[in-house]
C-alpha cells in the first residue's frame, strides 16, 4: 500500500516559517515569513539566487540546521504533523523512510568503502525491517528503474567505479528504496553534463509518476524548473517573494524581482548586439544589511521611497489566478507587459584577420593499463583527435561538449601546459604547439590568458586584490616602475567595472561574481590576444552571469581580443558566439557560423545536445531526444564514428559504415562542417529541435 494512500491533505506545509542562525555577534536570519505547501503528488520548484535561504529551508524541513541554526516562527507540518515538536526517534523514522533528500555532490552521499548494493540495501532492512534478500530485490528493481545498465554488475562495483552521471541515479535509487512521500531534491544536476542533466530529469520526472511522490526542488535553473515541476516558488533574500502554478508565474509574473530574473537569461531570440540581457543591478544584501521594507527595493525599477521602505511587505493574493501571491506592494500599478526598455544596442566588433590556426591538432597521452600499480602493457588516450580550425581577431568561437570531449584538453596545449602530440598551432603565424609554457617569453605568455570555471580557486587568499593584478602586470614586463604599473591596475578595475577601493581588499571579502572580475582583469593584464574562458560563468547565479558575459563581451569590443569560450551551456553559447565548434570525444564533429548550428541541417550530436538544453520560456516547443548510454571512454572508444553508439541515426546508414570507418567531413555551406555518414539529403530533411510557438 501506498503511504499516501491514508493521508489526502498536503504532504508538506510550511507555514510563516523563521530560521536563524546564531554567531557570538548576533542572530542572523536567513529565512523570514516563508509559506509554501506541497500536495500528493505535486512537485514544487523553489528557486533563487545563492544565499537566498532555498537550503536552509530544505535542512528546515530535515530537522537538520545543526548547533547554531533554529527555527525561530511558523511551524513544518508532514502530513499535518508539527515536525518541530517530534522526537528524535520520531524523526529518525521519517527521515530517510518518508522523506528522502537528494544533495548536489553525489559523491558526498556515498560512501567510498562499501559496494553499491550494500549502500542500497540498508535503507529498506534499516528502516523497514525487511530481509536481506528481499532488501537486494529491491535494490535490483530500484537500479532498473533509474536506468542504469548491468544492474547486476552495478550492485557490485564501488562508487569511484561509476561516472558522475551514473553515481547520482544510484543516489536517486537510494532515495527511493524506502519509497518516500517526499523528495527533496537540492540542486540535484548542477555537477552534470547537460544530455546527463536531461535524462536524470526526465527519470526524477518517471519516477515522480510511478511511485505518487511529491517533490520539493531547489535550483537556480528556471528552465528545469518549468521542465519538472508544477508550481514555483521564487526567493529572495530570505523571502518568498512570488508563488504560483508555473504558467502563472513564467507567463503573468507580479514581482519586479522575478521578472528582472528572467530579464538576465538568454533565451532564444535574445542577441548580444541587438537584444543585449540586462543584469538586474547592485548587489544582493548580507542578511545582516537587509534594507528596510522591500528586500529587493535598492535594486528594483518600480522602488518608491516612502512607500516601498516603510514597512514589512506581505504576500498578497493575485486576482484571478489560482494560488498565485506575490509579495510587492505596487503589483497592480505597474504594467507587467510595458516593452523592456532596451539596453543599449551594441555595435557588432568587425572580425579581423586570423591569429590563431590549428591544424590536424592530436593530443594522445599514454597510460598504464593498469593505473594503480603501474604494470601491464600501455594504453593510449586519444584525447584530441585531428583537430583544425581558425579563430580571428575580435571574434567569439564557442567550444561545446560532454565532459571527456577533449574541451580542457585543447586549452592547456593551447596554454603550453601541455605539448601537442601531433599537428601545429600558429599564434599569429608562429609555432607554439610544441612551446612548454615555462620557455614561452612573457609577450606570449601575456597573450595567451585563460579565465577559469571557478573563481574561487583562482585568487591567492593571502594577497589583496590590488597586488594580484600588479604581480601578473610584473610577470608580463608592463610599466617601468610601480607607479605606473599600479595606475595601469586600477584601470584595469576600471575596465572590469571594479570599484578602485577593491584594490585594497582581499578576495575572502569579495562575492562570486565579483572574484571573477578579478580573474578577467588579471587576464586581460597582459594585453591578451586570445583569451579562453573555460566555463567562466556556470559557478555563477543567473543575475551574475548576465553581468559577467556583458563584461567579457565589452571588454572583447574594446581591446579587439579572440576569445574561445568553452562551456556546455547552449543557451549562453547561442547568446555570445560568432561560430560554434561542437566536440564529441576529441573529434570535432560540427562547426559553423551560430546560426548554421542552431538550425538543421545538424550533426545527430549537436541535434541532442539542442534538445537536451533545458529553456526558461512556456512558448517554445522542443523536440525530445534523450540519448541512451553514457560517454564511452577515450580509453577504450568505439571503431568507426565516435558517436555510433548513441545515434538514433546510425539505421539510416546502410552496411555497417559507422561502425567500420571514421566519417569525413563534409561542407553543407560556406563554413559549415559535419563529420557525419548520414546523406546530404537525410541531414538537409532534418527538421527544428526548437521551435518558438507563433505569438
Amino acid at each position: 500500500m501506498s503511504k499516501l494512500a491514508e493521508y489526502d491533505g498536503p504532504i508538506l506545509e510550511i507555514d510563516k516559517l523563521s530560521i536563524s542562525f546564531f554567531t557570538r555577534l548576533r542572530e542572523i536570519p536567513a529565512v523570514m515569513d516563508f509559506s509554501v505547501s506541497v500536495m500528493p503528488g505535486e512537485a514544487v520548484g523553489l528557486v533563487g539566487e545563492s544565499g537566498c535561504g532555498k537550503s536552509t529551508v530544505a535542512l528546515g524541513v530535515m530537522q537538520d540546521l545543526g548547533k547554531n541554526g533554529r527555527i525561530v516562527g511558523g511551524s513544518i507540518k508532514f502530513k499535518g504533523r508539527d515536525l518541530g515538536k517530534m522526537s528524535d526517534a520520531e524523526l529518525r523514522d521519517i527521515r530517510g523512510n518518508e522523506i528522502a533528500m537528494i544533495y548536489q555532490e553525489p559523491m558526498a552521499s556515498l560512501n567510498p568503502a562499501m559496494k553499491i548494493g550494500k549502500q542500497l540495501m540498508e535503507v529498506p532492512m534499516i528502516h523497514e525491517g525487511i530481509s536481506a534478500d528481499e532488501a537486494r530485490k529491491r535494490a535490483l528493481e530500484v537500479v532498473k528503474d533509474v536506468r542504469l545498465p548491468d544492474p547486476e554488475r552495478m550492485l557490485n562495483s564501488f562508487p569511484h567505479q561509476l561516472s558522475g552521471g551514473q553515481q547520482q541515479r544510484i543516489v536517486i535509487a537510494m532515495a527511493l528504496m524506502s519509497k518516500p512521500s517526499l523528495l527533496i531534491l537540492d540542486e540535484p544536476t548542477t555537477a552534470l553534463d547537460v544530455t546527463v542533466e536531461a535524462a536524470v530529469v526526465e527519470l526524477v520526472k518517471d519516477l515522480g509518476k510511478k511511485y505518487g511522490t511529491s517533490m520539493l526542488f531547489i535550483s537556480h535553473n528556471l528552465g528545469l524548473v518549468l521542465e519538472t515541476c508544477d508550481r514555483l516558488c521564487v526567493m529572495y533574500s530570505g523571502e518568498a517573494v512570488e508563488r504560483g502554478s508555473i504558467k502563472d508565474v513564467f507567463d503573468e509574473m507580479q514581482h519586479p524581482y522575478t521578472q528582472a530574473l528572467f530579464r538576465s537569461i538568454p533565451l532564444p531570440g535574445a542577441d548580444k548586439n541587438s537584444r543585449p540581457l540586462v543584469a538586474i543591478p547592485g548587489n544582493f544584501p548580507l542578511p545582516h544589511e537587509r534594507p528596510p521594507g522591500c528586500n529587493f527595493g535598492p535594486r528594483c525599477d518600480y522602488f518608491e521611497a516612502g512607500r516601498c521602505d516603510a514597512q514589512d511587505i506581505m504576500m498578497e493574493q493575485v486576482p484571478g489566478n489560482d494560488r498565485h501571491h506575490t509579495r510587492c506592494l505596487r503589483f497592480q500599478e505597474i504594467d507587467w507587459n510595458a516593452p523592456i526598455v532596451a539596453a543599449k544596442q551594441k555595435e557588432k566588433a568587425q572580425v579581423g584577420d586570423v591569429v590563431l590556426k590549428i591544424e590536424n591538432l592530436k593530443k594522445y597521452y599514454e597510460v598504464a593499463a593498469n593505473a594503480l600499480f603501474g604494470g601491464g602493457e600501455k594504453k593510449v588516450v586519444k584525447a584530441n583527435e585531428t583537430l583544425s580550425f581558425e579563430a580571428r581577431e575580435s571574434e567569439t568561437l564557442a567550444i561545446v561538449g560532454e565532459s571527456g570531449c577533449g574541451k580542457s584538453t585543447f586549452a592547456k596545449v593551447l596554454m603550453g601546459l601541455e605539448t601537442a602530440t601531433d599537428g601545429q598551432i600558429l599564434l599569429d603565424n608562429r609555432n607554439i604547439e610544441q612551446v612548454p609554457i615555462e620557455a614561452r617569453d612573457a609577450k606570449t605568455v601575456g597573450e595567451v590568458q585563460m579565465v577559469f570555471q571557478n573563481p574561487f580557486d583562482t585568487l591567492n587568499p593571502s594577497m589583496s586584490v590590488g597586488r594580484q593584478i600588479i604581480r601578473a602586470l610584473e610577470v608580463f614586463g608592463i610599466g617601468s616602475n610601480d607607479a605606473e604599473r599600479r595606475q595601469r591596475m586600477l584601470e584595469l578595475l576600471d575596465l572590469v567595472k571594479l570599484p578602485r577601493a577593491f584594490a585594497e581588499r582581499m578576495p575572502r571579502q569579495l562575492s562570486g561574481g565579483q572574484k571573477q572580475r578579478v580573474g578577467i582583469a588579471r587576464a586581460f593584464a597582459g594585453g591578451a590576444r586570445i583569451v579562453v574562458a573555460d566555463e567562466p560563468v556556470s559557478a555563477l547565479d543567473v543575475s551574475v552571469q548576465a553581468a559577467v558575459t556583458d563584461l567579457l563581451m565589452e571588454i572583447q569590443r574594446k581591446e579587439k581580443t579572440t576569445l574561445l569560450f568553452i562551456s556546455h551551456d547552449l543557451s549562453i553559447v547561442r547568446y555570445l558566439s560568432d561560430r560554434v565548434m561542437v566536440m564529441y570525444l576529441g573529434h570535432v564533429v560540427e562547426l559553423g557560423t551560430t546560426d548554421q548550428v542552431f538550425s538543421p541541417p545538424y550533426h545527430p550530436y549537436t541535434e541532442a545536445l539542442l534538445s537536451a538544453v533545458p529553456i526558461a520560456d512556456t512558448s517554445v516547443q522542443k523536440k525530445h531526444i534523450v540519448l541512451e548510454g553514457d560517454i564511452p571512454s577515450a580509453m577504450n572508444p568505439p571503431s568507426g564514428c565516435p558517436f555510433q553508439t548513441r545515434c538514433r541515426w546510425k539505421s539510416q546508414v546502410p552496411g555497417n559504415l559507422c561502425e567500420r570507418e571514421v566519417p569525413p567531413v563534409k561542407t553543407m555551406a560556406e563554413g559549415h562542417q559535419i563529420k557525419c555518414h548520414l546523406s546530404d539529403e537525410i541531414l538537409n530533411s532534418m527538421e527544428p529541435v526548437i521551435k518558438i510557438a507563433a505569438e
